[in-house]
């Protein structure tokens, strides 16, 4: 599942370009909204001031980079913990991943993973072929975080559709719908985001385009198309 395009809030515009740009991704001002390539997704931001709650987005780098792209990061970002003071973490069972999480613009929490299960070529080609010299490459955004009132529920509507629980069974609080390549994050709204537990999910209107024949609206301005 490609997450071609996401349409996401955000309290500042001029603050979410300059972070972007210093991440080294391709940033434009557009009719009022920010747009910016990530890899092969294109994440467009439109002001929102009175928007609560954090955004929480992955980002897949080329399997072999990890070490490179935690130094990195730590350099341009801070770097996020846990409650044991622990900035990189394996995914959960069946991922075959590693993470490290960072201070994204207007309280988003970002990451960056390595996915060990995608075509090596992929990753290969990507490393060879950065967009800015000296930085790491980013794939793709490869998780959009996302709160429903029935995490379940939405696990069975987008399985209609046809997509599957990636990797373990969904729970009642958190499910992850799609592939390596894209996935939803679905979480309960009282679910606060790993691995700091200080910040709840935004209630800001997302939307997903990863090529589905119909949009689905998964909760209230939550739509998947």
């Amino acid at each position: 599942m490609e997450i071609r395009q996401v349409q996401l809030a955000t309290r500042s515009l001029d603050g979410t370009a300059r972070f972007y740009e210093r991440l080294g991704c391709p940033v434009e001002l557009v009719d009022g909204v920010v747009e910016v390539a990530v890899g092969s997704t294109q994440l467009v931001f439109r002001e929102l001031p009175g928007m609560t709650g954090a955004l929480h987005l992955a980002i897949t780098i080329p399997t072999g980079t990890f070490d490179a792209a935690a130094a990195w990061v730590a350099e341009i970002a801070i770097v996020l913990v846990d409650a044991d003071g622990r900035d990189q973490f394996d995914g959960p069972p069946n991922w075959n991943s590693r993470s490290v999480y960072f201070e994204g613009p207007d309280q988003q929490l970002l990451e960056l993973i390595e996915r060990r299960d995608l075509v090596a070529t992929r990753s290969a080609s990507a490393a060879l072929a950065p967009a800015h010299a000296g930085v790491v490459p980013f794939l793709s955004v490869s998780e959009v975080g996302v709160p429903v009132p029935d995490v379940l529920g939405a696990v069975e509507t987008l399985r209609h559709a046809g997509l599957e629980p990636y990797a373990n069974s969904p729970g009642e609080g958190f499910a992850a719908v799609g592939d390596a390549d894209g996935l939803v994050i679905l979480v309960s709204p009282e679910r606060r985001w790993f691995p700091t537990g200080d910040r709840l999910p935004s209630t800001a209107p997302v939307v997903l385009d990863v090529g589905l024949t119909a949009p689905i609206e998964l909760a209230e301005g939550v739509v998947v198309r």
